[in-house]
């Protein structure tokens, strides 16, 4: 798994690590049961403290993406239930549903906007 961070970024590096290993559970890039580096090798990989990857892998967990277990590591969580979107997920929607408003998109071009990322981050 290839991770790209920013350091000059005002974005903390566990919520980079967040971020892209989401985007990449969303674009199909990791599968579920797909095993993530281990903590230490990630740490070792990128250079980045192994308590900042720990704070990522701990969200991730919390957030239902991904299961820990101490023989197997990080996995990429089957999604057996529907259980929908999260409340975090919808007011981050929501904030950026309102700056792209303040923006001055209309709801048309806001749509347009969204299935152009959804096609970006389609399989192929």
């Amino acid at each position: 798994m290839i991770l790209k961070f920013d350091f000059e970024s005002s974005e903390p590096l566990y919520m980079q690590i967040r971020n892209q290993i989401v985007v990449g559970i969303g674009e199909g890039r990791l599968k579920p049961g797909e095993k993530l580096p281990t903590i230490r090798a990630l740490a070792e990989e990128s250079g980045i403290n192994m308590m900042t990857v720990s704070k990522a892998y701990q969200m991730l967990k919390q957030e239902g993406f991904i299961v820990t277990d101490r023989r197997s590591g990080a996995i990429v969580k089957r999604r057996e239930d529907n259980a929908g979107v999260s409340e975090s997920t919808m007011k981050a929607l929501r904030i950026s549903f309102s700056e792209l408003r303040a923006a001055g998109l209309d709801k048309k071009e806001i749509i347009d906007l969204c299935e152009k990322i959804c096609e970006e981050g389609e399989v192929k």
